[in-house]
């Protein structure tokens, strides 16, 4: 690697969560074992598996039921979601020995620039040598770490050799061992980008990196360029420094319910459920949104997507709640029930912009509105969540135990479909997630 590049490390724990839970009981180790969310609140699949689950052909995502299948001596364990952030937070104190730009991608993943730490730890596969050998020296794990002069390819080399290994791409030979890859190897490539390459002949990194500029642009928009530019070593993005926080997208919050919602009237109540908890991050974090947009899954786990602008920008839950109800009854024509529903806060500007006002908006009610809504969430604040919210909201909603705890998730994290990592920005993607220790039956997303 030439000396005038930067050096980039990527470090991947290997199976992170079953490689935790074989540390804290050693009985699992060297044993099939996948991390699985709770069966009794529809979550019953697999969040992660350890080396030998994997070699059987174990896979993130899958049933737990076809995993038992595939192999009957499967060890499932629920997830411990405090551990897994305890270890993340103790990696990453061992990366910070070497630098101080240290950028989460997750909670089991980072980005390190030791560019500025070579004079003094030596080149970067010295460097990863190092902190392999102490993450599993003082942690108990393992590491797999990708060197190279840029983030994308540094990613790249951590997801070539696994486990407990360290793998060089340099400015020199990057053609001849990244180009012949897959192009969904390519961070950002997901299936439909896949797909949509496939289509016009495009099947590997190298075919990304060989096409026109002007010809992805064209397909892909303003991404087909940032890929052209990724397959072909210009990376310039930097690691952030390890206090840096960026700013906040979209605030949400979602949940899969316990039996599938067969009307309008039960999505309803959920959605004025969700709305509470994002009305309340936007507050927290003195933002308003402009915007709402809903998900819905199906039965069947299709998912549907819309949103719309909102007259005034608002820190209501019952305004973010009722265009997040509009939006579904205009949409959704119940060919199937519902499985799953997602509210979001989008457009967020901050609480005390201008903005224009609307003739045709009462805004005596709107006021009455606001300070409903502020002596709400004092009540909350001192007597605790839940001490008062709308009787709309009695009975059964069809949702998950309520028995959660906050949990600050570093980098991007995996998001609700359980282990694909969500497609972040270039940047720095940052997630904060409400999570049930017993499984991921519930989650609140602040996305920046």
């Amino acid at each position: 690697m030439a000396t005038r590049d930067r050096t980039i490390l990527h470090s991947d724990m290997n199976s992170f969560y079953a490689s935790v839970e074989a540390m804290l009981n050693p009985s699992l180790r060297d044993k099939p074992v996948a991390v699985c969310g709770s069966t009794e609140d529809r979550h019953g699949i697999v969040l992660a598996k350890s080396e030998q689950a994997k070699k059987v052909g174990i896979k993130t995502g899958m049933a737990t039921w076809e995993a038992r299948r595939l192999c009957p001596g499967l060890i499932i364990v629920p997830p411990q979601y405090e551990q897994y952030l305890k270890y993340s937070r103790l990696a990453r104190e061992i990366y910070g020995r070497f630098t101080d730009q240290v950028e989460p991608f997750g909670m089991d993943e980072c980005w390190l620039d030791v560019t500025g730490s070579r004079s003094i730890f030596g080149d970067g596969e010295r460097i990863a040598g190092r902190i392999r050998r102490m993450v599993k020296a003082e942690l108990g794990l393992t590491v797999s770490i990708g060197v190279s002069f840029n983030k994308i390819f540094a990613k790249l080399g951590s997801d070539m050799k696994k486990p407990d290994a360290v793998t060089i791409l340099g400015r020199d030979d990057f053609r001849e061992r990244v180009w012949p890859l897959p192009a969904g190897e390519l961070l950002y490539v997901g299936r439909a980008t896949e797909r949509k390459l496939a289509g016009y002949g495009i099947r590997t990194i190298g075919g990304i990196a060989q096409a026109k500029p002007e010809f992805l642009r064209r397909l892909l928009g303003k991404n087909g360029l940032m890929l052209w530019a990724f397959a072909n070593g210009e990376d310039r993005s930097r690691v952030m420094h390890r206090d840096f926080v960026s700013p906040v997208k979209s605030v949400g919050h979602g949940t899969t319910c316990t039996a599938d919602l067969a009307s309008s009237e039960e999505v309803g109540k959920v959605m004025l459920y969700l709305a509470q908890d994002v009305g309340h991050r936007l507050r927290v974090h003195s933002l308003a949104a402009r915007g709402v947009q809903i998900t819905v899954k199906d039965g069947d786990l299709f998912w549907r997507q819309y949103q719309a602008p909102l007259p005034l920008a608002s820190q209501s839950p019952g305004e973010i709640a009722a265009l997040a109800f509009r939006l579904f009854e205009e949409n959704y024509h119940w060919e199937k029930s519902v499985r799953a529903v997602t509210v979001r806060a989008i457009n967020l500007a901050p609480e005390n912009a201008p903005e224009q006002l609307d003739l045709f908006c009462d805004f005596e009610a709107r006021e009455r509105r606001r300070k409903a809504d502020d002596a709400v969430e004092e009540i909350r604040r001192r007597f605790g969540e839940w001490a008062v919210y709308p009787a709309a909201l009695l009975g059964d909603l069809k949702l998950p135990a309520t028995s959660l705890k906050d949990v600050v998730m570093p980098g991007v994290c995996t998001n609700s479909r359980y282990g694909e990592k969500t497609a972040g920005r270039i940047g720095n993607p940052y997630k904060v997630s409400r999570v049930d220790c017993r499984a991921v039956s519930k989650y609140n997303v602040i996305t920046k």
